[in-house]
C-alpha cells in the first residue's frame, strides 16, 4: 500500500510540475488578432460574402469555427452563428462548464473598431477539443490522474502479489513443518526466476527435505538399537535363570535386584520405542488414571538402592489425600525417576536427597 501511494504521488507531482511549467498560450491565442483583422479587411473590401468565403476557409483547413460580429450582435457573413458564439461575442460567458470525459472547446474572443472608426466588430474562435479528451475543468487532467492512479495501483497490486506470493508459501511451509509435517515443501518456482526470493524457497526446500531425511535416520536408529538391545537383554534373562538354579538362599536378593534392573531396561527399551513412533506420528500416548504417590514411593525405594553407592539417603515426604492424575504410568515413572537419579548423582557424598509431594493452590500437583 506504502509504495503504491509513493508511486501515485509521485505520477500526480510528475503531471502537476508539468502542467505549470507549460506554455501559457496556444498558437491561435497568438493569431487570434491576426484573424480578426483580416476578417474585418475582407468585410469591407467585398461584404458579408468574401467574409464568409474567409469564415468558411479557416473552418474548412484549420477546422476552427470563427464568427464576426457588428456592435449590434449580428453576425455580419449570414452564415447563422450558434448561441454560445453570440453569447460569447454578447461579453458574457464562453460556454457552459467543461464536461470530465468530453470537455467543452475553447472559445476565443477579440474585438476591433473598423477602419474608419464608425463599427465596432468582435470575432468569436470556437476551437476544435483537439487532444483535450482527458482534460477537465481549467485545463487540469482530472481524468488523466484517476487512470493513472488507477493504473500504477493495478500495477504495484501485480507487483505485490509476485513479490510476496513466495513468502506467503514459505510462511505455510513453515508452520507446517513447525506442526510436525516434515513433507511440506515451499514449491521452489521454475528455474527461469532467478531472484533472491526464488533462491530462498529453492534452499529452504533443499533444508526441509535434508531435515526431514535426518529425522527419519535418527527414528530408525532408535528402533534399530532398541531391536539390537533385545538380544543381549534376553541372553542375560536367560544367564539369571541359570544363575538362580546354582545360588545359594543368601543371593536371592542379589539376583532379583538383577532381574528387576533387566525387566526395567527392557521397559525402557520399549519406551524409546514409543517415543520414536510418537514422534513418527504413529503411535498417541495413552492415558489412564494414575497413583502419582505410589509412583513416587517406587521410584524412593529404588533409589535408595542406587544411593548406597554414595553413601546417600532418599527420605520421602507425601502429604495424604488423592494423588490420582491421569497420564501414562510408565512415562510418569521415567519422568519422576530422572529426576531423583539427577538428584543423587549431583548431591554431595553422605547426604539426603528428600522427595516431598505436594499440591499448590493452583492445583497443580508435582
Amino acid at each position: 500500500m506504502s509504495f503504491w501511494m509513493a508511486q501515485a504521488l509521485f505520477f500526480v507531482l510528475a503531471i502537476l510540475v508539468t502542467l505549470a511549467f507549460r506554455p501559457r498560450s496556444s498558437t491561435w491565442e497568438a493569431l487570434r488578432t491576426t484573424v480578426l483583422n483580416d476578417a474585418v479587411g475582407a468585410y469591407e473590401e467585398g461584404g458579408d460574402q468574401k467574409v464568409r468565403d474567409y469564415l468558411e476557409s479557416i473552418e474548412h483547413s484549420q477546422h476552427v469555427r470563427a464568427y464576426l460580429f457588428d456592435e449590434q450582435g449580428n453576425e455580419v457573413s449570414h452564415r447563422g452563428a450558434p448561441d454560445w458564439a453570440m453569447r460569447v461575442a454578447a461579453g458574457g460567458p464562453r460556454g457552459p462548464h467543461d464536461g470530465f470525459l468530453f470537455p467543452a472547446p475553447q472559445v476565443l474572443r477579440d474585438s476591433r473598431a473598423s477602419s474608419d472608426g464608425k463599427h465596432r466588430y468582435t470575432i468569436v474562435l470556437g476551437l476544435p477539443p483537439g487532444p483535450r479528451v482527458f482534460i477537465g475543468p481549467r485545463g487540469l487532467p482530472f481524468t488523466g490522474l484517476i487512470i493513472g492512479v488507477l493504473s500504477s495501483g493495478l500495477v504495484c497490486y501485480l507487483l505485490s502479489w509476485y513479490l510476496t506470493k513466495p513468502i506467503v508459501q514459505l510462511r505455510t511451509a513453515a508452520r507446517q513443518i513447525a506442526a510436525g509435517d516434515l513433507t511440506a515443501r515451499a514449491g521452489a518456482p521454475a528455474l527461469s526466476r532467478r531472484d533472491e526470493v526464488a533462491g530462498l524457497m529453492r534452499d529452504f526446500d533443499a533444508m526441509a527435505e535434508r531435515l526431514e531425511t535426518l529425522l527419519k535416520a535418527q527414528s530408525r536408529l532408535l528402533n534399530d538399537i532398541s531391536h539390537e538391545l533385545r538380544s543381549p537383554l534376553a541372553r542375560l534373562n536367560v544367564a539369571l535363570g541359570l544363575a538362580r538354579q546354582r545360588a545359594g538362599v543368601e543371593s536371592t536378593d542379589m539376583l532379583d535386584r538383577i532381574e528387576l534392573e533387566a525387566a526395567r531396561l527392557n521397559e525402557l527399551i520399549g519406551r524409546i520405542l514409543t517415543l520414536a513412533r510418537l514422534e513418527d506420528g504413529e503411535q498417541l500416548v495413552p492415558q489412564t488414571p494414575v497413583p502419582l504417590d505410589e509412583i513416587v514411593e517406587s521410584v524412593s525405594e529404588d533409589a535408595e538402592f542406587e544411593a548406597q553407592e554414595r553413601h546417600c539417603h532418599v527420605h520421602t515426604a507425601i502429604a495424604e489425600g488423592n494423588w490420582e492424575v491421569r497420564g501414562n504410568a510408565s512415562l510418569l515413572h521415567s519422568a519422576v525417576e530422572n529426576v531423583v537419579r539427577n538428584a543423587i548423582r549431583y548431591t554431595q557424598e553422605g547426604s539426603a536427597v528428600e522427595i516431598e509431594l505436594k499440591s499448590e493452590t493452583r492445583g497443580a500437583r508435582e
